[in-house]
């Protein structure tokens, strides 16, 4: 709130700011908004503070990815570590991550981790050979016909499981074996599949042959760009489809035995390729820059995959997609949107006209972080308070993962920084504070003009006469008030610069000089707090040359 505004006889009139209500690029904008900022937080609104300092965790040389699941797990270079030892090898690059049961999921490498077993492998599995033979077999103890492949001395089960629909390729003597069936039981170098599932040779068809040449048997997984987790399902997408997983088995996209555990895939019909999924409400929603897809739905049978035409997630986003407050947000192309299952509600009015790309976000639960480029390039950390309604920026923070883990909120940077922000609760052994940071508060410019900020003097012209900043400023920190007349881009330092050797609160004078418009900057260093900013003006060209109201 703001104190009301006191007028005199002798034209002098007080204002009196009590709240910082956090970003609002806006011209014109209101007592309370700033303009810009650094390393501001809404923690303790109304009160303009710093943020809380970071731990370091662990500094990456070449960072590829961070994820949390039962431990902490985090790619450099080449190699996966879970729990800050090395289980396996990826390639080089950035990496997507998404857990089912107890195995993450790396992508684009598709490979995965089993935090219960610790075995670390591939979802897909390829045996090719020069030979395979196609006969009679079993199923479950019985005889069954034209259900058998085998091939003498391989081992089956050093590739696929029972289960698994694995894909026969390169036969030409019956080109109709090559599909894709089920797997149902493997005995060393046989697998079993339903009964007459294959052609075999021989008049009524009963007779075992070979096929000969380049064959292949593989258990496949899409080539997927987005990856979550729903109902114990992984759910993904390529450009134009949407796959789901068997049911409670990330290895296996390609069943389709009309069973409820079946795989599932369908195609939408809308131009443009998918840029995010993720689960929400219960419910896997996919996203294009102006499409929202929501899956319903309970077994494959009676999945829906149901459009709306709106403004979902703008391309090289798919990373900014965050639940804080029990709510979506995302970046668009039109600027942060906040969802609740409904059509989509802007976020971006308090950055004006700034627009942002390449955004990566996690959350607290109740605050959104959003690291993203602005139209210069420069990368900021933005953070929206979901309970308060307030955006503030922190610093120049280039995250390119965000995740979550025993209650606090860690980020990796492009640089390879493994950091907590936030309310930290119990950091881990080995972690280092964050050394003091610097800081400002930049409000728009003040015009005292009545028409616009005043009840007194309506439509006539004011100009300040002093200023009163309340501050507290920490043992070892510094803040200083500085001002920029007429939008001559020259910042005057106002008043002296705050030193104390133990925490102290001062109620800052300041007299600048007049000017048709002014702007006020509060920086510093350390930890500090402003809890009101007062403003003097007088009407007219002269101190006294406009009476008060009488």
């Amino acid at each position: 709130m703001k104190l009301p505004e006191v007028p005199y006889a002798d034209g002098i009139g007080k204002r009196g700011q009590l709240q910082f209500y956090g970003l609002d690029h806006n011209l014109g904008a209101g007592d309370g908004g700033l303009w810009d900022m650094q390393n501001l937080t809404s923690d303790y609104y109304p009160v303009l503070s710093t943020r809380a300092k970071r731990k370091i965790y662990k500094n990456l040389v070449s960072p590829g990815g961070l994820f949390a699941w039962d431990a902490l797990a985090w790619v450099e270079g080449t190699a996966f570590y879970y729990g800050g030892v090395k289980k396996g090898d990826v390639t080089a690059g950035e990496k997507r991550f998404a857990a089912i049961g107890a195995y993450i999921i790396i992508l684009p490498d598709k490979k995965y981790y089993n935090t219960v077993s610790g075995e670390f492998g591939s979802l897909e599995s390829t045996w090719s050979g020069a030979s395979l033979t196609f006969t009679n077999g079993k199923l479950y103890e019985e005889a069954a016909e034209a259900n058998t492949i085998q091939c003498s001395g391989v081992a089956w089960s050093n590739y696929f499981k029972a289960g698994d629909a694995v894909t026969i390729a390169g036969c030409t003597k019956h080109a109709e074996n090559n599909k894709t069936p089920v797997i149902r039981e493997i005995d060393g170098d046989k697998m079993y599949f339903y009964e007459n599932v294959f052609k075999l040779d021989g008049e009524n068809g009963t007779t075992e042959y070979t096929e000969t040449g380049n064959l292949t048997v593989r258990r496949t997984v899409p080539d997927l760009e987005y990856l979550c987790e729903n109902e114990n399902r992984l759910w993904g997408c390529d450009g134009r489809t949407i796959y789901a997983s068997k049911l409670g088995d990330p290895f296996n996209w390609n069943v389709f035995e009309g069973l409820e555990t079946d795989s599932y895939a369908v195609d939408t019909g809308s131009a443009g390729d998918f840029t995010g999924c993720v689960s929400f409400l219960g419910y896997p929603v996919f996203f294009k820059e102006d499409h929202i897809y929501k899956v319903y739905g309970s077994i494959p049978s009676n999945f829906e995959v149901m459009g709306s035409a709106t403004l979902g997630v703008a391309k090289g986003c798919g990373g900014s997609l965050a639940i804080a407050g029990e709510r979506l947000l995302y970046l668009s192309t039109s600027g942060v949107m906040i969802y609740s299952g409904g059509i989509p509600q802007s976020l971006h009015d308090a950055f004006g006209m700034t627009r942002l790309r390449g955004g990566r976000a996690g959350s607290d639960g109740l605050k959104y972080y959003l690291s993203a480029q602005d139209e210069s390039g420069e990368w900021k950390l933005y953070v929206y308070d979901t309970r308060k309604g307030m955006w503030h920026i922190e610093d120049k923070t280039h995250a390119t993962h965000f995740c979550r883990y025993q209650g606090n909120t860690y980020f990796l940077t492009a640089e390879g920084e493994i950091a907590l922000t936030g309310n930290i609760l119990d950091a881990p052994e080995g972690c280092t504070d964050e050394e003091d940071f610097t800081w400002f508060a930049e409000t728009g410019d003040f015009t005292e003009k009545g028409s616009s900020q005043s009840t007194s003097y309506d439509g006539v012209k004011k100009s300040i006469a002093k200023l009163w900043v309340r501050i507290e400023v920490a043992a070892g920190a510094e803040a200083k008030v500085l001002m920029q007349f007429d939008s001559d881009g020259k910042w005057v330092q106002a008043g002296q610069t705050l030193k104390p050797e133990r925490k102290r609160s001062y109620y800052l004078p300041i007299v600048p000089r007049r000017a048709d418009h002014y702007r006020i900057r509060i920086e510093g260093k350390g930890e500090c707090r402003v809890y009101s900013m007062n403003r003097e003006y007088y009407a007219g060209s002269e101190l006294k040359s406009t009476r008060g109201p009488q």
